[in-house]
């Protein structure tokens, strides 16, 4: 007996309402030959002809006419199991969500998020974790909901979304004895600087641009996020090079300033990144619009749901 595939209960449906193959697969937008083939699976599958052609078209046979009270039940079934869509109420629904994010993400757009879900969502309960190699992997089988972060190099299968665009500050200590409100080239040179290691910031394109540029600076530290380059920053006399808003909180926070670095660097879109199997989750749909709301405004562009135009490798 050949496995059933349902999709060809809606071929015998509709046969046995029009009494013709090319008519079923003309009200089903299938090619003709799409629907004989079906019909022939139907037939090795139930060991029965199911219907014979006559002058009046095609005539169910007895054991088609038997078994379609129970296929059209079934195929009810389904078509009611399509149409009923979970509701998400942020107001009353109870649900945990995992958002990989940098540290950056956690310092400038998390606070926003939390004290918004407090009003509108109060049982709603969100965990992070530090975007990764293997995040990818974690969105498609679902142990994340969400990722937001510079994430180029996805696979077929996913969904991308640009929050907001970013671009580069160089940040130096206010009380810093040699860096007034502007910063060239050479004194750029001139002084001991910090480099951030960490995925999913898009700080590579620093490193990019800089060695395009022939520039090679005294890195004095390495750091593997961003959570304590404020403070470091505003008690030494290390520059560090970071995304704009994190400058701004940071200069909000610590005796900083920020300047415009002596080298034009690109800037690079901030996005949110989910996996085509919770497309359409109603909490993730949720949980994606919140974030559109609340960080893609003023002059910023929002950015309609698009695949990530990746091949499977």
């Amino acid at each position: 007996m050949a496995k059933l595939d349902l999709e060809w209960l809606t071929v015998f449906d509709e046969i046995y309402k029009t009494g013709s193959v090319s008519r079923a697969a003309e009200r089903l937008g299938l090619a003709q030959a799409t629907a004989s083939i079906a019909l022939s699976k139907l037939r090795l599958h139930f060991g029965d002809k199911l219907f014979s052609r006559t002058s009046k078209g095609m005539e169910p046979t007895p054991h088609a006419q038997k078994i379609y009270p129970e296929l059209r039940e079934v195929m009810a079934l389904l078509e009611k199991a399509r149409g009923v869509q979970n509701v998400f109420e942020p107001a009353s629904t109870a649900r945990d969500f995992l958002i990989s994010i940098t540290d950056i993400s956690e310092i400038v757009l998390l606070p926003t998020l939390l004290n918004h879900l407090r009003r509108v969502a109060p049982k709603v309960h969100i965990e992070t974790e530090k975007i990764s190699l293997d995040s990818p992997r974690r969105l498609e089988t679902g142990e994340v909901d969400l990722a937001v972060g510079f994430m180029p190099h996805l696979e077929a299968g996913f969904y991308q979304q640009t929050l907001f665009t970013q671009n580069f500050v160089c940040l130096a200590a206010k009380s810093h004895p040699r860096i007034g409100e502007r910063i060239g080239k050479a004194a750029f040179l001139n002084e001991g600087h910090i480099v951030v290691t960490t995925s999913g910031t898009g700080h590579s394109i620093v490193d990019k641009m800089m060695a395009q540029h022939g520039i090679a600076r005294d890195v004095v530290l390495r750091l593997p996020s961003f959570l304590g380059v404020g403070r470091i920053v505003a008690q030494t006399e290390l520059l560090v090079i970071v995304p704009r808003l994190l400058g701004e909180t940071l200069a909000s926070q610590e005796a900083i300033k920020l300047l415009d670095p002596p080298i034009a660097l690109p800037s690079f879109a901030v996005k949110q990144h989910w996996h085509d199997r919770f497309h359409a989750d109603p909490g993730n749909v949720w949980l994606r619009r919140t974030m559109a709301e609340l960080f893609s405004k003023g002059t910023r562009k929002r950015a309609t749901d698009a695949p990530a135009r990746t091949k499977r490798s």
